[in-house]
């Protein structure tokens, strides 16, 4: 679990994609993608997280592009693609068939799959639903959507570390409702009142924007006050956790057995606040297949110099097939 002696990896270079466009998915939603990388290269797929994230150019960079074919896509409601923001025919189980229809557009049998925050819950829900589709599974900041997961970061526990942040993610609540912090703020991001609406959607934004890295950054930060990006943020990720992510109590661990043929690695920060790291280290108790990095010093983003080395060593390990 020690970082290895010299130097920490880094992003590769700024590249644009190969292709990109519009996948109709059905119930109304159109999913923007992209290809990047060298056409013909070892396939893989990236998972952004949120829910409600959108992909960002500074995702294609975790790739060799000599070496890597990368889709990436925004998830239904968020980024590039539209509605924005809607909740309509937006689960778990409708990401995981987009990713499938992707993997068929792409035209091939496997893929490696690289999913952080809830871009690891997405990823281990396709590949315990696909495991046969999965040639190497790459997770960052694991989250597994569980009652005790959802109870520590948004009601009691992080609130307990970051009491000045969590003032102003209670503020918009009255104090009446505050015994269920996602109940009220679904209220809000559900409701006809649109300047509610915005407070509520920047605040639940901002209380993620300064609790993933380790020490404040504002180049983490900083697109959690953009207004259009907080509100499919907050909409989409509050309408899966109030949800539980359409996931049965403990079903990811529980069906981790179904990952026991696919190669991988799991890179937890060990003060991640968002997803606390036993999660992690039980996963890779039931997945032992996998390779464990549990950095030190390193918060949740991948941005986290600990956690961008062993992604990059991960990615370059797994770029010949």
């Amino acid at each position: 679990m020690s970082m290895q002696h010299g130097e920490l990896r880094g992003l590769y270079p700024e590249i644009e994609p190969y292709e990109q466009g519009m996948l109709d998915v059905g119930d109304g939603h159109r999913i923007y993608w992209e290809r990047c990388g060298t056409k013909g290269g070892t396939p893989a797929v990236f998972l952004h997280g949120g829910p409600g994230g959108g992909a960002s150019p500074v995702h294609r960079r975790l790739f060799d592009p000599s070496r890597y074919d990368v889709l990436i896509f925004d998830q239904r409601g968020c980024g590039r693609s539209t509605p924005h923001a809607s909740l309509e025919a937006n689960t778990t189980w409708h990401l995981v068939d987009d990713i499938e229809r992707l993997r068929s557009l792409v035209g091939v049998e496997q893929w490696v799959v690289f999913g952080g925050s809830w871009g690891s819950t997405l990823a281990l829900a396709y590949a315990e639903t696909h495991p046969d589709r999965v040639s190497a599974l790459i997770l960052r900041g694991i989250y597994t959507l569980t009652r005790a997961e959802l109870a520590w970061y948004y009601q009691f526990g992080v609130s307990e570390m970051f009491p000045d942040k969590w003032e102003r993610f209670l503020a918009p609540i009255p104090e009446a409702e505050r015994g269920d912090m996602m109940a009220a703020y679904r209220r809000r991001l559900v409701g006809e009142d649109k300047a509610a609406q915005a407070e509520a959607a920047l605040a639940w934004s901002l209380w993620e924007g300064e609790t993933i890295t380790l020490l404040p950054d504002e180049s983490v930060g900083g697109q959690f006050g953009d207004a259009s990006f907080a509100l499919a943020f907050a909409r989409i990720e509050n309408h899966y956790f109030v949800h539980a992510g359409w996931l049965e109590e403990g079903q990811l661990l529980r069906d981790a057995h179904r990952l026991q043929d696919i190669d991988g690695v799991i890179v937890h920060g060990r003060y991640d606040m968002p997803c606390p790291a036993r999660i992690a280290w039980e996963l890779s108790k039931a997945w032992r297949r996998a390779g464990f990095h549990l950095v030190e010093g390193a918060g949740h983003a991948f941005s986290e110099p600990g956690i961008l080395h062993h992604l990059i060593e991960a990615t370059d390990r797994f770029a010949d097939g």
